[in-house]
């Protein structure tokens, strides 16, 4: 059977002050095997992006467990987490978040170097990375250079670029039109067959859903 590498127990997140307080989770319980896309899908303010902000430990929570491959996020310091995160994760975000002063294989290199690779070896990987994504003629554009579609397949690129077991990915199409958004996702599900990664996708995209292998439906903290 497939390993249960994400799984959430009894999940609660609050915000604001003790008189203001906001339930943003109530009580998940999720499992998300390996290999599996998944969506989270659902209206504006249900607590889509900070369930996967909790997941990916980017933000904190306040009650229950949190399990990633294996690894009680509770248990891990700050210093463990950063770990596991660099080691483990991709992370793709709506907004790209690439360095505009950096051309496309520095931006996707950059991971790399900050984990200890050597620069030759960083170089090499990244080139490969890009050429995943169709983008190796591209190598020495500027983000300012390049199209929306094409920033986000860079972005892909920067989150695959350490192997990792886990992708997040956050809108990952929503600044795209429909021929990009459609690239992206067969761009996305052929690594995913390829490498049996587990992707994690916060989505509006009705088409993105339909890509997915199954949905998490949220509503007001809550899966619906």
């Amino acid at each position: 059977m497939p390993e249960i590498v994400i799984s959430t127990e009894n999940l609660h997140k609050f915000y604001g002050s003790r008189d203001q307080k906001v339930h943003a989770l109530k009580g998940l319980d999720i499992s998300i095997e390996e290999g599996e896309i998944v969506g989270i899908m659902g209206p504006s303010g249900c607590g889509k992006t900070t369930l996967l902000n909790c997941l990916s430990g980017l933000d904190s929570f306040d009650e229950g467990n949190i399990s990633i491959q294996g690894n009680t996020l509770t248990d891990l310091n700050d210093d463990q987490l950063s770990e596991l995160r660099a080691k483990k994760m991709g992370f793709v975000f709506q907004t790209y978040n690439l360095l505009p002063v950096l051309n496309a294989v520095e931006n996707v290199e950059l991971p790399l170097l900050v984990s200890g690779f050597s620069g030759k070896e960083a170089r090499s990987k990244a080139l490969e990375q890009l050429a995943e994504v169709e983008l190796e003629d591209w190598q020495h554009h500027l983000p300012g250079e390049l199209s929306g579609g094409q920033r986000q397949r860079v972005t892909l690129a920067r989150a695959l670029v350490n192997d990792p077991a886990i992708v997040w990915a956050d809108e990952p199409t929503g600044n795209l039109d429909s021929e990009n958004e459609r690239l992206i996702m067969d761009l996305l599900t052929q690594l995913n067959k390829d490498n049996n990664q587990t992707f994690v996708i916060v989505t509006h995209s009705d088409y993105v859903g339909g890509r997915t292998d199954r949905i998490i439906q949220m509503k007001d903290g809550e899966v619906a």
